[in-house]
């Protein structure tokens, strides 16, 4: 793929997504890294200094009249071939609750940052993601050709679900998960593909310390796995590894 935009970088999944996609032996030729505050992203900083393709943008995601020059400033990049893939992979859980302790707020702001976004991002993305598809017609269905990425969780799975609570981030993936299905329908046509991805319960601030895996193995492995990709996934639900999920 000559072109990547990963969201929520300045930690945790997003900064290892990109580290890991630096240090192929082939990486892209743009990654486009994007964070709330620079200042505040260190580690992220540190690598823009150390490698020349990665583009670091800074943006409030859930300000979503800020897309417009956010894709202007990505468009202006990729010029003609278009974004290859956009991995959403910004995201909060709320603690996890009962019924009775369940707040509206708590439920909106999952639900935002979650759901809203990445199909907002998917929207405003849709026509330069479409442009690399076309610039690459040659080839399947996949990433090197153009796709769009969401990070899910196994705890939006409804099947899987034997514990309850976490009403607010179980109900976001769920519905992010939803709307992945509807994005690989609508873009089908364009050669787009979408799918979700569970990353596995990994030692991030998100995640907590008791995580059995890191940062490093997540990602790669999911790396690997998007490598992989075809047609006949587009529209489902995986683990880092590749194996499916039940909705």
């Amino acid at each position: 793929m000559k072109s990547i935009l990963i969201t929520g970088c300045n930690r945790g999944l997003g900064l290892g997504l990109v580290k890991t996609f630096l240090n192929l032996p082939k990486p892209p030729k743009y990654v486009f890294a994007t964070c709330r505050n620079i200042e505040q992203a260190g580690d992220l900083k540190e690598l823009g200094s150390q490698h020349n393709n990665l583009h670091i943008l800074e943006i409030d995601l859930k300000h979503f009249d800020a897309y417009g020059k956010l894709v202007t400033d990505v468009s202006n990049v990729v010029q003609d071939d278009g974004l290859n893939v956009l991995i959403n992979n910004a995201g909060i859980a709320s603690k996890s609750t009962r019924l009775n302790f369940v707040q509206a707020d708590s439920m909106i702001d999952n639900l935002t940052t979650n759901t809203v976004v990445p199909v907002m991002m998917a929207k405003a993305f849709a026509a330069l993601i479409n442009k690399a598809s076309k610039a690459n017609a040659s080839l399947p269905m996949g990433v090197n050709r153009a796709a769009i990425i969401n990070m899910s969780s196994i705890l939006a799975s409804i099947q899987k679900n034997d514990s309850g609570g976490m009403y607010a981030y179980r109900t976001s993936k769920a519905g992010l998960n939803a709307a992945t299905k509807s994005m690989s329908l609508d873009l089908k046509d364009g050669k787009i593909l979408c799918v979700s991805i569970h990353p596995g319960w990994v030692r991030t601030d998100m995640g907590g310390p008791k995580a059995p895996l890191d940062v490093e193995t997540s990602t790669k492995t999911i790396v690997e796995t998007l490598m992989t990709m075809n047609e006949s996934h587009n529209g489902g639900f995986f683990e880092h590894n590749g194996k499916p999920l039940p909705w």
